[in-house]
């Protein structure tokens, strides 16, 4: 069987291959999906792909599949990880952080000011995928940029560099990592100035660079004997598909409640009241990871933000009878229970660390209201996408429940009954966000129809 696009999802354990045909007609469609166990750790990417795309075979009950093109997504191997350097914490070191985490990478390490040897002795115990150096708005303070561009570059190092600070400093960084044999990238400054911030350029170029360098990392070696297309990191695909359905449907966000982690995006510009208010700018597309809530690697942990008494009792389970026999993929009632509980609660603490929120201070004018974090008062959509977002039982109760948490009217976020609920039924999203690279409108249209949107 002849099909148009095959996109792979390369997560850390499984590997997912969704088929897609009538790419750049009026029609395109969604045909299927198979999966296998991810085999990058083993040495060879193609073993977990093909296997992947056999099962695909099988489920559309076909002897064997040619491709046109292959796109894919990544996340093996513990994902893009970066280090983010910075002069400011609250200024160029957010706004990288903030290009980074949109770009979906996982921040190991981020600091302000110039890089002590202990510093630069933990970039080099991390291992990171690339390195995104910041520092000074344009024409502004200059010494901290270029002091950890050499720290960087004697340090021995040999990771990527993207530098997206001052650009006064872009002809001595140049020297400095050229002198040293590092790949360096520029873009524009991420803080070009005071309260304003720039960080799509530095997102764009930090998905070009991870998609050079993948092929070169262990296990992946051979990725490009069957992936053609573009290679962009997991959760940077994800946010690429909410900006496309941004500019269709206006504001949105977007919640993925994972095994290990939970993924919050969203795509607003906010309010006009509201950014009256606000003390410290907050970028248009917002990505957070929260790595202390999945239902999975980090259940514990979520059993004790609730308590495992009030669980038992709200629940009329024994839930450590049911933890010792957990699944990634619940099999039980007791199972589904406990885990329908643990991702409302994931959600609920992911969307409020997410959202930003009103706050009184005290002045000698008395009590003045100020905004902090990001706006999401004017979104109209919760778009729910992964497995548990999209396989759950009772996952449009618990969305509801999620959209509808601001009830003491505090955090920057919509009253009860105001956000509508869509969800992602074919689990396609991030495939979806690569292949918009190339196919933009029949991106949208697939994602439209997983979505139930496409007879809007």
């Amino acid at each position: 069987m002849y099909i148009d696009i095959l996109v792979a999802e390369i997560g850390s354990t499984t590997t997912l291959v969704n088929a897609f045909d009538g790419i750049n007609t009026s029609a395109p469609r969604f045909i299927g999906q198979g999966q296998a166990p991810t085999s990058v750790l083993e040495g060879d990417v193609r073993v977990g792909l093909n296997a992947a795309v056999s099962d695909l075979a099988r489920n559309l009950a076909v002897g064997g599949i040619e491709y046109g093109q292959m796109f894919a997504t990544s996340s093996a191997a513990g994902g893009l990880r970066m280090c983010v350097h910075g002069l400011v914490y609250d200024m160029t070191v957010k706004a990288a952080q903030a290009a980074a985490l949109g770009a979906g990478a996982i921040i190991k390490l981020a600091t302000a000011g110039k890089l002590s040897e202990y510093d630069i002795d933990d970039v080099k115990a991390l291992h990171p995928n690339l390195i995104l150096l910041a520092g000074g708005t344009d024409y502004g303070e200059r010494e901290t940029a270029v002091y950890n561009a050499r720290a960087i570059a004697s340090s021995g190092l040999k990771e990527p560099v993207i530098y997206a600070g001052n650009i006064q400093n872009r002809r001595i960084i140049e020297e400095i990592f050229s002198e040293a044999g590092i790949p360096l990238y520029i873009t524009e400054n991420v803080y070009p100035k005071l309260d304003l911030l720039n960080i799509e350029p530095a997102r764009k170029i930090i998905h070009d660079v991870f998609e050079q360098h993948i092929v070169k990392a262990a296990g992946m070696e051979h990725i490009r004997d069957m992936v053609t297309g573009n290679i962009i990191p997991t959760p940077g695909a994800v946010m690429e598909a909410a900006q496309l359905l941004y500019n269709d449907i206006g504001d949105l966000a977007v919640i993925d409640i994972g095994g290990a982690t939970t993924d919050v995006h969203s795509v607003t510009e906010g309010s006009d009241e509201i950014s009256v208010l606000m003390t410290t700018p907050e970028p248009f597309a917002k990505r957070t990871v929260e790595g202390d809530l999945g239902l999975y690697v980090n259940a514990r942990n979520l059993v004790d933000m609730i308590g495992i008494d009030e669980l038992n009792k709200e629940l009329g389970l024994n839930v450590e009878e049911v933890m010792s026999c957990y699944k990634p993929i619940p099999e039980t009632e007791s199972q589904f229970k406990l885990t329908e509980r643990l991702c409302l609660e994931a959600g609920l603490t992911a969307v409020e660390r997410h959202a930003g929120a009103l706050r009184y201070i005290y002045t000698p004018r008395g009590r003045q209201t100020i905004a902090e974090g990001k706006d999401l008062t004017k979104l109209k959509y919760l778009i729910g996408t992964g497995g548990a977002l999209t396989r759950l039982p009772h996952r449009k109760e618990i969305m509801r429940k999620i959209a509808d948490c601001n009830t003491n009217s505090m955090m920057l976020y919509p009253r009860p009954e105001k956000l509508e609920l869509l969800y992602d039924n074919d689990y396609i999203m991030a495939s979806l966000g690569v292949l918009s690279k190339v196919y933009p409108e029949s991106a949208l249209s697939l994602l439209k129809q997983s979505l139930g949107l496409e007879m809007k």
